[in-house]
């Protein structure tokens, strides 16, 4: 199955004023695969990573040090 060239992923902060509040970031395939053998997605910044599976399961992956990624992040296919 070919992987998708993009995805939107969804970051939602539980800890906001408003609990429901969504940060989207789009991220587009890159040529690296991660550590589950499946693709690296990166925002037009490289700061943004994720490699996502083909069931939309994502992955963060740091970009540089201390890094700390929100614990509910979320892929969406973008057409």
């Amino acid at each position: 199955m070919r992987s998708r060239e993009r995805y939107e992923l969804v970051f939602v902060d539980t800890t906001a004023p408003d609990p429901g509040a969504e940060d989207v970031v789009v991220v587009h395939r890159t040529e690296s695969s991660g550590p589950g053998g499946h693709p690296v997605y990166a925002d037009d910044t490289g700061i943004v990573r994720a490699e996502i599976s083909d069931r939309a399961e994502v992955r963060m992956i740091a970009s540089g040090g201390h890094q700390v990624h929100a614990a509910a992040v979320s892929a969406r296919p973008v057409s």
